[in-house]
């Protein structure tokens, strides 16, 4: 039997890509200033890439995890399936308002600004924000004990790793203006109150 939900996460998967491919080609060929991806980020990554990609893939287009498998209400795919269209919205999001300084792994481009506009007037990582989203999408679209947490697990092992990493980039490059923006602001959410 045809299963929507897995189509529809296969969906996003695939927007994911188209979202990011040409902010991928565009700033590649920007040159970097300072580079600090370390060979645990770069494994962090690739296993990240795994946990959010791979697996989910294998799940929808094979048998092969099924004996993971567990019932799921539909009405939670569906919430899924909001959060998901809502991370991906985000991600898209991030990467406009960024514009020519994302990079996938800890590098400053020549040239590179602040940007605390847009989605970043009160969140310092959308985007980490989007893939966390993402994340609890895919859990509740995939009910599979394996498929289903992969993406929350690799990644939060990623975000645990370089969140620290990063920040300190910025801190170096930005000093008292990257200070004073994240006092005001958020770092995966906007700060309440």
């Amino acid at each position: 039997m045809f299963d929507w939900w897995k189509f529809l996460f296969l969906m996003g998967l695939s927007a994911t890509a188209l979202i990011r491919a040409p902010h991928w080609l565009r700033n590649a060929r920007n040159r970097v200033a300072d580079d600090r991806a370390s060979p645990l980020d770069l494994a962090l990554l690739w296993l990240a890439v795994v946990g959010t990609g791979v697996v989910p893939v294998v799940y929808c287009m094979t048998p092969w995890l099924d004996f993971a498998g567990y019932p799921w209400p539909s009405a939670l795919r569906g919430v899924g399936a909001c959060v998901f269209a809502f991370a991906l919205w985000l991600l898209w999001r991030s990467h406009a308002d960024l514009g020519e300084n994302w990079s996938v792994t800890l590098k400053v481009r020549e040239g590179h600004g602040l940007v605390t506009g847009g989605v970043y007037r009160h969140v310092r990582h959308p985007m980490y924000a989007a893939f966390f989203l993402w994340g609890v999408a895919q859990w509740l679209m995939l009910p599979n004990g394996i498929a289903g947490p992969s993406h929350l697990v690799t990644f939060g092992l990623l975000y645990l790793v370089r969140m620290p990493r990063e920040e300190r980039m910025m801190l170096d490059r930005f000093g008292d203006e990257y200070r004073a923006y994240a006092a005001r602001t958020g770092r995966l959410w906007p700060p309440v109150g």
